[in-house]
């Protein structure tokens, strides 16, 4: 199944630097295992935003809330989902 999801990060303007930077290291390397996992499929920034929008490949619902629930910067994210299926028009088999 396929998943558009538009993540914004909003850190705690008090948080430590220290705290953010090792928060930003880990979220960083779990992101780069799961693209190379293909279940990250697609990672684009949003132009002036801490932000990204995101498409993900996974087995159901239930296995993309886990996945997203397991970022470090999950607590100070907000997410918006979107199930995506191809449109009868396309003339691509695949997204890839």
């Amino acid at each position: 199944m396929l998943f558009k999801v538009r993540m914004t990060v909003k850190l705690p303007p008090d948080m430590p630097k220290s705290t953010a930077d090792e928060l930003k290291k880990k979220e960083r390397e779990l992101a780069q295992e799961l693209q190379r996992s293909g279940k990250w499929r697609h990672l684009w920034r949003v132009v002036g935003q801490y932000a990204n929008i995101s498409i993900f490949d996974v087995d159901s619902s239930t296995e993309l809330h886990d996945l997203l629930t397991s970022l470090p910067l999950f607590p100070y994210m907000q997410i918006e989902v979107e199930a995506l299926c191809r449109h009868p028009s396309a003339i691509h088999a695949d997204d890839r």
